[in-house]
């Protein structure tokens, strides 16, 4: 056993984890965190988030370097593809944020431990390194921040080479000419969009009739016809059954989602991209009586504390949007209760963003939700094409929409596609937390020309009065 004990133990440093761990630190808890990664950050920082966003702007980069700056005036020569160069922007983008972390750690004063961490008793994390050895740590609170890992398809085994998860699609060495991607969300249709603007034909396999389900409908409809537009191929109400290797081709058979006729589609390089799943074995958790619900989430009450005391759990791990800012207020809200203090998260704010071109942004509720529910809307819509500093950027795609009480015009929802959706959605976020009207935005002024002004017409026809269409 340890000699120190820590008042919280905190098992992975993913957005979660980390930035729980400094937060219990900033409140005077002495912290530690147990990584099984020689680098913190997680899946998000390491092999998620952060490198395939490298990859989606220098990739974004490239094809208006070939096919868009002469719209502007701009003319260049024969561009060419450097994608090792590609991958080590990639690379060092990964290990600036990985060590930013490492730095924050030791500005904090949090203590780390290289391991697979897992639960020996309420009370003890038990740290096994890769020779074998391991040592325990004494901790009166553990903190569960495993994140999550990739769901798998039956019928198809990742191998990393033909057959790829995520984690390989950001470290391909050469561009497929046919990559068939099994999944229409967010991390397919990212990925997807990098390699087709590198010159991958793309086809997208999902399994329900449309792409980003989960989504309000009318953004994900047009999102199809946009990428649509852009190259991408897409099979939807549509399963895969198996995958098989024959030498450099991958053979996959696919057939209605509702069965029927099967037939075979053929790739170079396949993604598997149907989701994750939350990582909860190894941890100990069935034989300390931790409670899993179907899904193998842990679960949790509004502290985020399990039905075992001492032990609570945050992030993918728990029920809810698998997004790394969602862990982190998480992370930030528990590492506060247990400080004695009080902590707030509202979960119709946290926005989701697809970083494709252009971007898919989405807070609270969507147009279906509220139909589901009952609830009386109004809706208002304004297209980019109406956008003065959208059409300067020849960006006129897509639109922003607001959704609001019908009684009280409190705002409920919003979904933007359009460029920099990621960043404009912030501000229908903001109003949703602070329980703003859609009458609040539209009286607000916004700077001319900006996207941001689509906002404000949005806003402005929730009550049929936009200007500029």
């Amino acid at each position: 056993m340890a000699d120190t004990q820590f008042d919280l133990v905190v098992i992975g440093a993913g957005p979660g984890g980390y930035v729980a761990a400094i937060r219990a630190s900033q409140l005077g808890m002495r912290v530690a965190v147990v990584e099984k990664r020689k680098t913190l950050g997680g899946t998000c920082l390491n092999v998620g988030c952060i490198p395939s966003k490298a990859l989606l702007v220098a990739s974004e980069k490239f094809s208006e370097a070939k096919h868009h700056l002469g719209a502007f005036g701009v003319k260049v020569g024969s561009v060419e593809l450097d994608l090792p160069g590609m991958m080590k922007h990639k690379d060092e983008v990964v290990k600036s944020n990985v060590t930013g972390v490492d730095f924050l750690f030791k500005k904090n004063k949090v203590t780390r431990f290289t391991g697979l961490g897992s639960i020996k008793a309420a009370g003890i994390v038990t740290v096994t390194k890769d020779d074998g050895s391991s040592e325990d740590v004494a901790a009166k609170n553990i903190l569960i921040a495993t994140g999550s890992d990739v769901a798998p398809l039956p019928g198809v085994t990742i191998d990393e080479k033909r057959i790829v998860s995520s984690d390989g699609a950001i470290a391909l060495d050469t561009v497929p000419a046919r990559l068939v991607v099994i999944g229409g969300g967010v991390i397919g249709l990212e990925l997807g969009s990098v390699w087709q603007r590198l010159g991958a034909q793309v086809t997208v396999v999902e399994y329900f009739d449309r792409i980003l389900p989960t989504m309000d409908g009318e953004v994900s409809k047009q999102m199809q016809r946009i990428m649509a537009k852009q190259g991408l191929s897409f099979k939807t109400s549509t399963k895969v059954t198996s995958a098989v290797t024959e030498g450099e081709v991958v053979k996959l058979t696919i057939e209605a989602a509702a069965g029927g006729n099967a037939e075979t589609l053929e790739a170079d390089i396949v993604l598997v991209a149907i989701g994750r799943r939350p990582f909860t074995s190894g941890l100990g958790l069935e034989a300390l009586g931790v409670a899993l619900d179907e899904r193998r989430r842990v679960k949790i009450d509004h502290h985020f504390q399990t039905n075992v005391p001492g032990i609570y759990a945050i992030g993918d791990v728990v029920a809810g949007a698998m997004l790394a800012h969602k862990a982190e207020e998480e992370g930030v809200v528990f590492a506060e209760i247990l400080a004695g203090q009080t902590g707030h998260i509202n979960y119709d704010a946290i926005p989701g963003v697809v970083y494709t071109w252009p971007e898919v942004a989405s807070v609270g509720k969507t147009e279906e939700q509220l139909k589901a529910e009952g609830v009386a809307y109004k809706a208002g819509k304004f297209p980019f094409t109406a956008n003065g500093r959208a059409r300067s950027m020849n960006a006129t795609d897509g639109f922003v929409k607001i959704l609001a009480d019908a009684k009280t015009d409190r705002i409920l929802g919003a979904h933007i596609i359009g460029a920099s959706a990621g960043e404009m959605i912030e501000e229908l976020g903001l109003a949703i937390e602070f329980g703003a009207s859609a009458e609040d935005i539209a009286r607000t002024s916004h700077a001319h020309p900006t996207l941001t002004e689509a906002i404000k017409e949005a806003a402005m026809a929730v009550d049929g009065r936009a200007i500029h269409m």
